[in-house]
């Protein structure tokens, strides 16, 4: 009898501790390495702690950041690469393979935790891989526990872009073309696995691409007197965040899975970016993420109107701004810091420091959309061998994008690769902006508000009507 209650405490013990494991507050950083700038592996493991990180995620399973990893008590997200996806779907013995030699050289000295299939494959538009997206996933979980690592779940992170309806978020619903093939199958594994609907979630970008309608403070989780109530619910949003989370959460509660948990893959707000970009500053980019943090490290936690009181762990995008990633000027600057490991703003991920405490930020410029003529021309330093190819490929796009620095052209002279590059630059990004175009041109190009036409020669330009046209 008397061993009796001894063994109910140890069991009572062991079911808080199992609990807690599953409900930590601990937030994380993406590791990301595009850039050709970045510290090494150990450097990065060290700025980690700095920031007071628990958790760290990486776009591969880099074999030089597992070995640093083995020092750390980080707890560890690695992925499949989305190219890999349709072979390891049809072939178990390429998935036993991936695992072996991605996993068992490292666990559990490194504490890997979740096991992600793929980046954003929703996201792409090819078909195969979303249809093998499943398969892979069932395939590397078969792996993982035939080889003893049962505890590391699978999931895979997608975008806000798998919505066909997000507003008001009680309409949230997954897009029909993935709903049945895709989502169903995803939502019935990882409720299967006990495992996390993975989230990259941004509320950057539905406000920079309506900023009139949606408030800043509202998407900064700083609004004061900004409220919406979805009227489906009566529940009531303070911030964009919650709105975007739960209207994941209804789309999928409609196809019968209420209670999944969410893991957000990806959040954050970006530091800088181009001219024609609203809203992407150091102070936006520090109050976003320091009322993130305040809002999931929160105890009791806060959850979401749909789901108040639940814990919703987190990775921050990014560890550092990468000069490498292509697109917009705001996809290089996410970073905590730069890569030179300085601060790009100070922020404790372990929420103990107190949003006020913090020194005070420099005051944006660039919340309002620039309203003058912008330019894209070549940048300082730009490699002159790989100009001559941008040159060409800019060339190549659109009708008569060059004409004028053919021979005999308005803007033939100066006869210089520099100046003929420049002008198509600023040709090919006014006629295919609205289209997706960038001013970027892998680094080789920049935007200024200085005018570089010259005489008869006229540059082609844009001019912002609103946010994102």
């Amino acid at each position: 009898m008397g061993s009796l209650p001894l063994l109910l405490l140890l069991s009572l013990s062991l079911l808080i501790s199992l609990s807690s494991a599953k409900l930590s507050q601990k937030l994380g950083v993406c590791y990301g390495q595009l850039g050709n700038n970045l510290p090494p592996p150990s450097t990065s493991l060290h700025l980690l702690k700095t920031l007071k990180a628990s958790r760290v995620k990486l776009y591969d399973a880099n074999p030089q950041i597992l070995n640093a990893l083995k020092s750390t008590d980080l707890q560890v997200s690695i992925m499949v690469p989305n190219e890999l996806l349709a072979n390891i779907s049809a072939n178990q013995t390429l998935a036993d393979q991936w695992v072996r030699t991605n996993v068992s050289p490292f666990y559990p000295q490194v504490k890997i935790q979740y096991l992600l299939i793929g980046n954003e494959i929703l996201s792409s538009t090819d078909n195969i891989t979303h249809l093998s997206l499943v398969p892979a996933m069932r395939r590397i979980r078969f792996s993982l526990k035939s080889l003893g690592f049962k505890k590391i779940k699978v999931g895979t992170p997608l975008a806000m872009d798998v919505l066909e309806s997000s507003f008001p978020p009680s309409n949230g619903t997954f897009r029909s073309e993935f709903s049945g093939p895709v989502v169903e199958p995803l939502l019935r594994f990882l409720n299967r696995t006990k495992s996390f609907f993975f989230l990259d979630v941004y509320t950057f970008f539905p406000w920079a691409s309506d900023p009139d309608n949606i408030k800043l403070g509202y998407a900064l989780l700083k609004a004061k007197n900004v409220t919406y109530t979805d009227p489906g619910t009566g529940l009531t949003y303070h911030n964009l965040l919650d709105q975007m989370l739960d209207a994941v959460i209804f789309a999928m509660k409609r196809l019968g899975y209420p209670d999944l948990r969410l893991f957000i893959a990806e959040t954050g707000w970006p530091n800088g970016g181009d001219i024609d970009q609203i809203g992407a500053n150091t102070y936006n980019a520090a109050t976003y993420n320091r009322n993130v943090v305040k809002k999931l490290t929160a105890k009791p936690p806060v959850g979401t109107p749909a789901r108040p009181c639940k814990v919703i762990p987190a990775f921050f995008f990014a560890l550092y701004n990468e000069n490498q990633k292509s697109g917009p000027g705001t996809e290089r600057h996410f970073g905590l810091l730069y890569p030179n490991g300085s601060n790009v703003y100070p922020i404790d991920l372990s929420g103990k420091t107190r949003v006020r405490e913090y020194e005070p930020l420099p005051i944006p410029s660039n919340n309002e959309l620039y309203k003058g003529k912008i330019w894209c021309v070549v940048a300082k330093g730009a490699n002159l061998t790989e100009l001559g190819s941008a040159l060409a490929y800019a060339c190549g796009q659109g009708n008569g994008t060059c004409d004028p620095i053919q021979p005999g052209g308005k803007c033939f002279k100066p006869d210089s690769l520099v100046w003929h590059a420049s002008y198509a630059f600023s040709s090919y990004w006014a006629q295919f902006r609205k289209v997706g175009g960038t001013c970027f041109f892998n680094g080789l190009a920049v935007q200024t508000t200085k005018d570089p036409s010259y005489g008869s020669c006229k540059f082609p330009s844009i001019t912002l009507t609103s946010a994102g046209k």
